[in-house]
């Protein structure tokens, strides 16, 4: 076991001298015998468990994929064994013996396993999400490493909140090549947070041996970001507890983060039911004489604990097991009716009348109203804070600037690092905080869109409704300024396509003003993309008590003869439309969507029926878009009040040009918005 920051080390080929350890360097005992007894037991809970659970996943009675842990659980066990119910996990998809570690009922998470209502998640996350924020369990996770930056959030609140409770976040070997692995250390690092980042090196990333995955063995990455290391090996739960103790109690103490690798051995492939061709029949023969049970029996014995009181904690764990699937097997399944509850948090009741506030303040700009809405958003709620590239600075446009002078404890600046911010922010969402994290350009979503996709819109279903995450994601576009094709994509549809996302796209210095506010104070992930060539458009500026309930258009212009649906800038181009062919005598009313998802959908079927036709303008590509949704919501719902086609006008199919010349050409205006009014008017 090694506790200081190693020159170099290498990956540890599991000769029992390394994995086998029952005394310290010093030859001080590592465990007393009522706690490794107590330790033994837990393992054998453990070890029962994923034997039973391989079973029942080979007589289809758990569905879905399954990745056992045997011969891990002295890393669980141990890594856990002094952990605090306010402290926080999150695990991987090899994930069971971290969450039973850590204090999950044997019957819920096998009642989740076999997809029950019953389950620690309703039976929404199965075994590779198995989840119980309420004891700190904020999920296993299918995807390699996303977890860790979830943790990082976490301990951002854990550390708010002083009481010295630490977030561990397991992972797997493979997960070290992850971006997500790097982007967390350093952020951990920079802000000295009080994580334990928990490496179970288990030799095997799926189906590679890591040593032909990795150029450099763990230690030398902690001394990379100046994080100590410790080593422990894995198999022995006393060992890793002994070690994990004072590692905690360095985090607690305010020493910052830890990385610590245990290394073990995979005993079984890498999910149920993979054959292992690509291992040696030596390395699987090792697997009995480093068994963490045997170890620690052995070191029992030596305690003076009898064979039958070993037994008796045996026969007590399969009774605990034995008792789980009969839980399990007589638990109700999910109504199906219930197959689309827990997407979304119940919206708080805002009275438009009574929160309208007033908009007839002074003149100001789009920039300056929107960090009005920050600045009282932080004045008014102690839990929000605000995170992202350069935004104590003001960020690249401004928006932000002065707020970190008055709030220098809840304006964060952040790395360059995308996913490690949106994971921040999941974390610290979780953990009761009200996150507004800024990414910088809308284009750079592709960067960290597993946090966005996988994780901030699904955890509340993948939990069955055990977690809430109030997050809200800062961004913007805007095409019409040469900034080319990385830096113009107005990509809201990839948004809307992601259910358990809010997605808002204001146009007015009222509306961003009020939205944002909403946005805020909303329980559900809320994606905010504001445009900037609005940035300088001055408005009135509104009063702090103005709120515009998300999900509902308005209509900015009426009309008797076509509808016109817009949003964003492009409300500004379809008003000016709408003036021009006011002229001629066909009046367009004009909605301002404001809103993506929720849909008012309500809305623009009201006004349908007043003007039997509908073109709709947006600044993305017209492929694939809203527009399409748009236009089938008109097709179906609208079938009947329908009297022309239905138009729709946007950006052509390709990559935004640089050259002024073809962005023109690209990029739809006003002009295209008359000649389709024309078009469906004539019909």
């Amino acid at each position: 076991m090694t506790l200081d920051m190693p020159a170099s080390a290498g990956y540890i080929d599991a000769p029992e001298s390394a994995i086998g350890t029952t005394v310290r360097a010093d030859g001080r005992a590592l465990m007393d015998r009522t706690q490794l007894l107590d330790a033994y037991g837990r393992m054998a809970v453990i070890r029962r468990m994923e034997e039973l659970i391989s079973t029942l996943y080979r007589d289809g009675l758990i569905p879905g994929f399954v990745h056992t842990s045997v011969g891990q659980e002295g890393c669980a066990v141990g890594a856990l064994f002094h952990a605090r119910p306010d402290d926080v996990i999150t695990s991987t998809h090899r994930g069971h013996g971290h969450v039973l570690a850590k204090g999950l009922e044997p019957r819920r998470m096998m009642a989740e396993l076999m997809g029950k209502e019953t389950g620690s998640c309703r039976g929404r996350g199965g075994s590779m999400h198995v989840a119980d924020p309420s004891i700190g369990i904020f999920g296993a996770n299918g995807i390699v490493g996303a977890g860790l930056p979830i943790a990082v959030g976490a301990a951002h609140a854990l550390a708010g909140r002083g009481q010295g409770a630490v977030a561990v976040a397991f992972f797997g070997d493979g997960a070290v090549a992850t971006g997500a692995f790097h982007e967390s250390l350093n952020i951990a690092a920079l802000r000295g947070l009080p994580i334990v980042f928990f490496c179970e090196n288990n030799r095997y990333s799926e189906f590679s041996r890591a040593a032909d995955q990795h150029p450099v063995p763990v230690a030398q990455r902690a001394l990379a970001y100046g994080v100590p290391f410790a080593q422990f090996p894995g198999n022995d739960v006393a060992a890793v507890a002994d070690g994990m103790a004072e590692v905690l109690g360095k985090v607690r103490a305010g020493g910052g983060p830890y990385l610590v690798e245990a290394v073990t051995l995979r005993v079984r492939g890498h999910y149920e039911g993979d054959e292992q061709r690509y291992r040696e029949p030596a390395e699987l023969a090792e697997a009995s004489t480093i068994d963490p049970l045997r170890l620690a029996r052995a070191r029992l014995a030596e305690l003076g604990v009898t064979e039958t009181e070993l037994d008796e904690i045996d026969r007590a764990a399969h009774s605990v097991v034995a008792d789980a699937e009969d839980f399990a097997r007589n638990s109700a399944e999910p109504d199906p009716a219930s197959a689309g509850d827990y997407v979304y948090v119940r919206r708080r009741t805002t009275t438009p009348a009574a929160r309208a506030g007033s908009a007839g303040g002074k003149p100001s700009s789009g920039t300056r109203i929107l960090r009005q809405a920050l600045h009282d958003a932080l004045a008014d709620e102690p839990a929000v804070f605000l995170a992202g590239i350069d935004v104590a600075g003001g960020n690249v446009f401004g928006v932000t600037r002065g707020l970190h002078e008055k709030f220098p404890d809840r304006v964060l600046d952040t790395p360059i690092a995308e996913t490690a911010i949106m994971g921040l922010g999941v974390g610290a969402a979780m953990a009761g905080l009200r996150p507004v994290v800024e990414l910088m350009y809308f284009d750079f979503l592709g960067v960290c869109f597993d946090q966005i996709l996988n994780q901030a819109a699904k955890l509340r279903f993948m939990t069955g409704g055990a977690v809430t995450v109030p997050l809200v994601i800062r961004t913007q576009f805007g095409s019409g300024r040469s900034s080319g094709s990385q830096h113009s994509q107005s990509l809201e549809t990839l948004m809307a396509h992601v259910p358990g996302l809010t997605v808002v796209m204001p146009s007015s210095g009222a509306d961003a003003y009020g939205l944002l506010r909403s946005a805020i104070e909303d329980d559900n992930p809320v994606v905010f993309i504001e445009n900037r060539l609005l940035y300088e458009k001055k408005s009135p500026m509104p009063s702090p008590d103005h709120r515009v309930p998300l999900g509902q258009a308005k209509i900015v212009r009426p009309g008797r003869d076509v509808t016109l649906v817009s949003w964003s800038r492009m409300v500004y181009d379809a008003l000016e439309a709408a003036e021009m062919l006011g002229a001629e005598g066909i009046e367009v009313e004009v909605i301002d969507l404001r809103t993506i998802v929720p849909l008012d959908r309500e809305t623009v079927l009201r006004s349908l029926q007043r003007t039997n036709r509908l073109v709709i303008a947006h600044e993305a590509v017209v492929d694939f878009g809203v527009g399409a949704e748009l236009a089938a919501l008109a097709v179906k719902e609208g079938f009947w009040t329908l009297d022309a086609p239905v138009a729709r006008v946007g950006a052509a199919y390709s990559p935004a040009p640089y050259a002024p010349v073809l962005e023109r050409q690209w990029k739809a205006g006003p002009a295209d918005i008359v000649r389709a009014v024309h078009e469906v008017a004539a019909c």
